[in-house]
């Protein structure tokens, strides 16, 4: 027998009732008293207690001082559960002894004669009531068990009647899953739920508290378990196809190499060396192409030390592929086929047969801003500094000589609501950073036909004329200029293509334009092999003032291209491809450098890379010159794909432990301090800039 536990907070709401039915009626449509329920703080949770909300600490129940090691005694051996829920209540067999496994309710009961509670099974996802009745000995067990208790409960499956709201129209399922029920004759507690915790369907958990989290929030447990049927699906789809490709995993402790992000690195006993995570298995895969495996695969973990957004983690799962004796083409051709198999079985509507519509690096940058747009929202942009007044330019732009371009967001027909509505964003905290361009900052027109050349004087009569001939413009759209410098494109974005994303998200949730909706893939090609060197990236630490736009190993696309490597770099296409999704990067691919003598040559002589750092590539230079075949691949952020399926704005909330915004997992307080213990292990000591190696 477990040792009985106090009931606590219970509160009787039944009446009195003559029959069964009338009992078990009752209980299917009771509703609970709406009472004031207190906000509390972080560390407070709310608790009814002596008729009133209250806000308690969370703080753990102290340890008991004689461990319920006769209760651990009976959890070790519990019993097999011989049904689940989901097949009972589909197939029942009324007076079939059962042993069910699952999560205990909140108990009702109902006078001193009997208690209903509901047993939810080890999925979270069905449930079915129990009845237990005083005269047997379970009654006092199942008195005895905190709601929310991990239990085995042995019973019969018995017929109920069904209620006439359950017999209603529409409510077909529900009756059948409540159709019948079981009555108790054993059970066992496996693991008491703590009285400190209050635990409901509706109860919100902090980040530290991830575990309940999952447990009480039935979507982030949904998109779990699509994200694990999204795997499979992918899976398949590679494994199916002709050759199969085969699942190899890479090692995940590494070297440093200069690829171009921040690396995390992992110091050893031995004094001065340090392991490093792996960005990407890259160079693992090439390898194994110059190893004869033609088809590889795997969904590995990737780790970068970069800045933190909604759909970046520190570490995170990529669906990584490449392919022997293979082009771009052929990559996208695979890609294509796996994404349309995931659609088509998982989600609603399966994707267009078409192929994937493709666009280059310089006419995304060009009409949208952006080398991963939204192509849904339209506002398209169009170049405007040959028809508009120098004046002009000069009062929007310090630059000589700049690019100015303009895009146009439709309006309502009401100008005044229009301005009132872009006045609002343009004071608004996040605008700022338009303002504070260096190039300039926006300028921004209401179109408005009540008013001199419709709102739009400063851009004097054949201007207008055109703009509004090209950009149909109608009472109320706003039209919006911004000037950039007149260089060829570089970097993933411009300003006004940072603006177009804002300002269209601004006027959805102010029920000026309409929600983009739908999946429209598209694939972004023929970017630069080379982008200028950044300060805040590191690159591949080279002394040339540019960098690999992608990472080193990208192949150039076209033979003119390989001849412009070492007369003109700048202007080299690269055999790269973005997939992108409805204005995500979901991941991006290229044919690789498969020659030795050529990747050394990027390396040391366009680079400009110093001897020290190119030798930490001279295991890839090795493989590559074995005969390595030519080669190509390409990695999806799996995570950031699971997120726009379900239409989730944070990767978090399809991870099952995300890191927050700071790079911490809260539940389990990661990163933590080291100990000196840890760092004399190590050879490394505490300096005010940070850690160093002795």
């Amino acid at each position: 027998m477990l040792p009985a536990q106090p009931s606590c907070w219970l509160v009787t709401l039944a009446p009195r009732a003559q029959s069964y039915l009338e009992i078990s009626n009752y209980i299917r449509g009771i509703r609970p008293v709406r009472l004031y329920r207190p906000i509390c703080a972080s560390g407070y949770v709310r608790r009814f207690h002596g008729g009133s909300w209250s806000c308690q600490h969370t703080s753990p129940s102290p340890p008991s001082s004689q461990p319920s090691l006769e209760q651990f005694k009976q959890s070790i051996n519990f019993p097999a559960a011989t049904a689940d829920l989901k097949s009972l209540i589909e197939h029942p067999v009324s007076g079939r002894q059962v042993v069910l496994h699952g999560y205990l309710g909140k108990r009702v009961d109902m006078g001193k004669r009997m208690a209903f509670v509901r047993l939810t099974d080890p999925t979270l996802a069905q449930n079915i009531q129990i009845i237990a009745f005083a005269k047997d000995q379970s009654f006092e067990k199942l008195k005895s068990i905190e709601a929310n208790s991990p239990v085995v409960v042995q019973g019969i499956v018995q017929q109920k009647q069904a209620s006439s709201k359950e017999k209603a129209a529409g409510e077909q399922e529900e009756a059948k899953a409540d159709s019948i029920e079981i009555a108790l004759e054993d059970i066992h507690c496996l693991n008491e739920f703590p009285k400190d915790i209050i635990m409901t369907s509706d109860t919100v958990f902090p980040a530290e508290k991830r575990h309940l989290q999952i447990r009480t929030d039935s979507k982030l447990r949904d998109a779990l378990l699509f994200r694990a049927r999204a795997r499979n699906v992918l899976r398949q789809a590679l494994e199916e196809s002709q050759p199969p490709f085969v699942e190899i995993e890479t090692p995940l402790l590494f070297k440093s190499t200069p690829e171009g992000a921040r690396e995390f690195l992992v110091p050893t006993r031995r004094r001065g060396l340090a392991y490093a995570l792996p960005q990407s298995p890259q160079q693992y895969k090439q390898i194994l192409m110059a190893s004869g495996i033609p088809r590889y695969y795997q969904f590995a973990r990737c780790f970068r030390d970069e800045d933190l957004r909604a759909d970046r983690q520190p570490e995170f799962t990529q669906l990584d592929l490449e392919m022997s004796f293979a082009t771009g083409e052929d990559v996208m051709a695979i890609i294509e086929a796996a994404v349309k198999r995931l659609w088509s079985s998982l989600m609603p509507e399966p994707l267009p047969a078409e192929n994937f519509p493709r666009i280059t690096y310089e006419h995304a940058m060009a009409k949208y801003g952006s080398d991963k747009p939204d192509v849904r929202i339209g506002m398209e942009i169009m170049r405007i500094e040959h028809m508009i007044p120098i004046d002009l330019i000069s009062k929007i732009s310090p630059l000589n000589d700049p690019i100015v371009e303009a895009l146009k967001l439709e309006g309502n027909e009401n100008p005044d609501e229009m301005r009132k509505f872009l006045n609002s964003f343009l004071d608004s905290p996040g605008a700022s950073i338009f303002h504070n361009n260096p190039e300039g900052g926006p300028g921004a027109f209401i179109y408005d036909s009540r008013k001199p050349l419709s709102g739009l004087q400063p851009f004097g009569f054949e201007a207008t004329w055109v703009l509004e001939q090209e950009l149909d413009l109608k009472d109320g759209d706003i039209l919006i200029i911004q000037a950039r410098k007149n260089a060829p494109f570089s970097g993933g974005s411009t300003p006004l293509g940072d603006l177009r994303r804002e300002i269209h998200k601004a006027a959805v949730e102010a029920h000026l334009a309409s929600a983009t909706a739908g999946f429209h893939f598209l694939w972004v090609r023929d970017f630069p092999l080379f982008s200028p060197a950044s300060d805040s990236e590191p690159g591949q630490g080279g002394a040339a003032g540019i960098a690999s736009t992608h990472h080193p190993f990208t192949a150039p696309l076209r033979e003119s291209d390989v001849s412009l490597l070492l007369t003109d770099p700048r202007e080299v296409i690269a055999d790269h491809y973005d997939l992108v999704l409805n204005g995500v990067e979901l991941g991006g691919g290229s044919r690789r450098i498969h020659s030795a003598a050529v990747q050394e040559l990027i390396l040391r002589d366009i680079l400009k890379m110093p001897a020290e750092r190119l030798a930490d590539f001279a295991h890839l230079l090795e493989a590559l010159r074995a005969g390595c075949p030519p080669h190509a691949g390409i990695a999806l952020g799996f995570d950031r794909l699971v997120a726009v399926m379900l239409g989730k704005e944070s990767v978090r909330d399809v991870i099952a432990f995300p890191k927050s915004g700071k790079g911490e997992d809260l539940l389990v307080k990661c990163p933590s301090e080291m100990t000196e213990e840890s760092l004399k292990t190590y050879h490394l000591r505490l300096t005010e800039e940070g850690v160093e190696k002795v």
